[in-house]
């Protein structure tokens, strides 16, 4: 791999990567005969595109563009994701023949250490290829992750959460759930991988379903999160149900409840009253004969 290394500050807010443009220099060489479809890829024929060097270096790498048709083609080379850009944006490749092309990156000065990902893109005759863009920034390597803003759907019980890498690699998020209520276990979701990949201080928000929530509880929802080499984070929060159905059910409940024991104070009253005005009447009597 063809790459150069120079200090020099950075510019860009934070994460960003910003692109230096380098001297277009064309390099033409006899393209092999075959598949007339044209090509590109990263110098010496490696799958990808990788950059690595510190935090306020300028990385560079060649990309080559093969035209074996009988035509010359022109081609449009961008970035995505890491925002390339080149001396020229558009190369004429004569027929027959390849281009190299260099093309660098400058990491500033603030950019954390760890994984960087972006494409570079080549886009002629009505086709685009992309080619992928490693860059691994070096430094200390930390993962940490941590679940935040946990809440509860009040209509549909839904759980909404947001997942943010606190760290300086890509991390592969898992997910367990659990919710206790009054009497006991109502929801429990063993750690699963979650579909998506979070890089450097990417935060994302998501929703974690719940269909058949308790109609009349008060739970306590604990969602935990991990990933491969960071601490697992553990987020909390408090949801109360009831629906109507429920509720009606349970005013009955306490309305029934409520009139038996009214019944049973009454009849305890009378009954001992009974009891009580007896025995009185009786000595009484007794008196009036003695």
């Amino acid at each position: 791999m063809r790459a150069a290394v120079r200090s020099g500050p950075g510019r860009a807010s934070r994460h960003a990567l910003v692109v230096a443009a380098t001297a277009l220099v064309g390099v033409v060489a006899a393209a092999p005969p075959g598949d007339p479809a044209w090509t590109a890829a990263p110098a010496a024929g490696r799958p990808y595109a990788y950059l690595e060097g510190p935090a306020g270096s300028v990385l560079q790498d060649t990309l080559s563009v093969t035209n074996p048709g009988a035509r010359p083609l022109t081609v449009r080379l961008a970035g995505k994701g890491a925002p390339v850009a080149f001396a020229a944006r558009t190369v004429t490749v004569p027929a027959r023949t390849r281009a190299d092309v260099p093309f660098a990156v400058t990491v500033t000065a603030d950019t954390p250490p760890g994984d960087h990902r972006g494409t570079v893109r080549a886009t002629a005759a009505g086709r685009e290829l992309s080619v992928e863009l490693l860059l691994r920034v070096s430094g200390p390597r930390l993962a940490a992750l941590t679940v935040e803003d946990v809440g509860v759907d009040d209509a549909t019980g839904a759980l909404r959460y947001t997942l943010v890498n606190r760290g300086t690699t890509v991390l592969a998020p898992t997910l367990a759930v659990r919710a206790e209520g009054l009497l006991g276990t109502v929801l429990d979701r063993p750690e699963r991988a979650l579909p998506l990949t979070l890089r450097p201080g990417e935060r994302t928000t998501r929703t974690e379903p719940w269909p058949d929530p308790p109609s009349l509880d008060s739970v306590t929802v604990r969602l935990t999160a991990g990933a491969p080499g960071a601490a697992p984070a553990t987020a909390r929060t408090e949801a109360a149900f009831a629906d109507g159905p429920a509720l009606a059910g349970a005013a009955g409940l306490l309305l029934v409840a409520a009139g038996g024991g009214a019944y049973g104070i009454r009849y305890r009253f009378r009954y001992g009253k009974r009891r009580r005005g007896g025995p009185r009447t009786q000595r009484a009597s007794t008196g009036a004969t003695t």
